[in-house]
């Protein structure tokens, strides 16, 4: 026999398909989606006045926080869709499309200013290529996983592999982004004893240290925090935990924006002279101050 099942909370006279503690998600990606296509097009005021300095690192950035908006467009219709009538009609599928760019672009986009790719240097070394090479692939694994988790439940078979997968490679990601960091603050601490630009090096090495820093707390936040956070709250307050992830991920994003923008006088390219003796001691302080 056929049988047809149908869950859903009553909304006054109307069904509402969507679970009780996802109700306010709708809206709320929406209007993050808004927020995002307004951070894009400061970024492209921001580029069009600093043409002069413009990389390829920030037309990259750009289709960072276009794919990152047009993610959250496809979520919020898709939860309407589903709110409204039970299924996305097909804005699922522009979900993980835009999904699949926005996660291969973000992790690239770390790992490319962890390197210091446009700002430090106008090419990549081999060690560099080879974190990209794995992290791209992984990406696309991830992203197939995502479509099948989300696709399917537990009671498919393989269901939990594909959780193992997923997990499994978004360590994997997370942990190699970190490497190039890494090595452009130990090779920032090695040109500072060379080269003879002491405060310049010391305003990169500082960059690159909060860098580092907000990288760690940010995939520590969304991959540990978040998921332990959304456990504790009631069934009612799930989106809290969607409020929380979202919120981060904007962080983050305004903090490197800000601090890779196309400027002029920007860390990276512009340090006075005077402050050369002063940088000097500073960074012999430094040299034990920050173990990686």
């Amino acid at each position: 026999m056929d049988v047809r099942t149908e869950m859903y909370n009553m909304d006054g006279s109307t069904k509402d398909y969507l679970p009780a503690g996802r109700k306010p998600l709708p809206k709320m990606y929406f209007t993050f989606s808004v927020v995002y296509l307004v951070f894009l097009l400061a970024w492209a005021v921001v580029c069009i006045k600093e043409r002069a300095t413009v990389d390829k690192i920030h037309v990259a950035m750009g289709a960072l926080l276009l794919f990152k908006g047009l993610k959250l467009v496809c979520a919020a219709e898709d939860l309407w869709y589903v709110k409204k009538t039970g299924t996305p009609h097909g804005w699922d599928v522009a979900f993980y499309v835009f999904g699949f760019f926005k996660g291969v672009l973000l992790f690239t986009v770390i790992v490319l200013i962890g390197t210091g790719w446009s700002f430090l240097k106008p090419y990549l070394q081999e060690r560099e290529k080879h974190v990209l090479k794995i992290v791209i692939p992984m990406q696309v694994i991830e992203n197939i996983a995502s479509v099948v988790i989300g696709e399917t439940g537990p009671t498919k078979k393989d269901w939990l592999t594909w959780n193992q997968i997923f997990l499994l490679v978004d360590i994997i990601c997370c942990c190699a982004v970190f490497f190039p960091i890494i090595w452009s603050i130990r090779s920032l601490r090695e040109a500072s004893k060379t080269d003879g630009k002491a405060a310049r090096n010391l305003e990169k090495l500082n960059l690159f240290k909060q860098f580092y820093l907000v990288v760690v707390s940010y995939l520590y936040f969304t991959r540990i925090v978040v998921p332990a956070f959304g456990r504790l709250l009631n069934y009612r307050y799930h989106w809290c935990a969607y409020a929380a992830m979202e919120g981060a991920s904007f962080a983050f994003y305004v903090f490197v924006f800000h601090n890779f923008r196309p400027v002029e006088k920007n860390p990276y390219l512009f340090v006075g002279d005077e402050e050369e003796e002063a940088a000097a001691g500073v960074l012999e302080m430094e040299e034990e101050a920050f173990e990686l």
